[in-house]
C-alpha cells in the first residue's frame, strides 16, 4: 500500500532528528538509512519543496529538519513524496457508480482512510519515543549507537 520512496522519507527523517540539531549530508543519511544515495537525493529534495526540511550547502551544509518533531506528523512526511490517494470515484468508471462507491470499492476506500489517519494523528516525536524496546535507525550517521533514553 506505501510506496518504498515512502519508507525511505520516513527513514531519512527519522534518522535527522536522531542527529539534530547536527546537519546530516545525504552520504550519511544515506548509510544510516541504508537508502541508495542517488534514490535519496530525489527523496531529500522532494522533503525540501514540502518545507520539511532544509539544505544548506558548503563545507559544513547537509540537511536538518524544518520542524520540531512534536509538530510534524507523518502524514506529512507520506503527502511530500508519495501521496496517500483516497478513491472518490468509480476507478472502472462505471458510470452509474460515480461517487456512489460499490461495497468493494468503499472498504478499500475506508481501509485507506484509516492508514491516513493512522499517520495523520502520529508525530515524529511519539515515533521516537515509543518504549517497545527497539529505536528506529539506532546506529548514528557516524556509526556509534545513539542514546535516545
Amino acid at each position: 500500500m506505501l510506496s518504498q520512496t515512502v519508507e525511505y522519507a520516513l527513514r531519512a527523517i527519522v534518522s535527522l532528528a536522531n542527529e539534530a540539531p547536527a546537519a546530516q549530508t545525504n552520504v550519511q543519511i544515506a548509510k544510516v538509512t541504508k537508502v541508495p544515495s542517488a534514490y535519496l537525493s530525489k527523496v531529500m529534495a522532494s522533503l525540501n519543496r514540502a518545507g520539511l526540511v532544509h539544505s544548506q550547502r558548503g563545507p559544513n551544509g547537509g540537511f536538518t529538519l524544518a520542524k520540531n518533531p512534536e509538530d510534524l506528523s507523518l502524514l506529512e512526511v507520506v503527502n511530500a513524496v508519495d501521496p496517500i490517494r483516497r478513491i472518490e470515484t468509480c476507478p472502472l468508471d462505471i458510470a452509474s457508480h460515480g461517487t456512489r462507491l460499490c461495497p468493494l470499492h468503499r472498504r478499500m476506500d475506508n481501509a485507506i482512510k484509516t492508514v491516513e489517519q493512522a499517520f495523520a494523528n502520529t508525530t515524529l516525536a511519539e515515533v521516537l519515543a515509543d518504549s517497545n524496546g527497539s529505536k528506529p535507525l539506532c546506529e548514528s550517521a557516524n556509526g556509534n549507537l545513539v542514546n535516545l533514553s
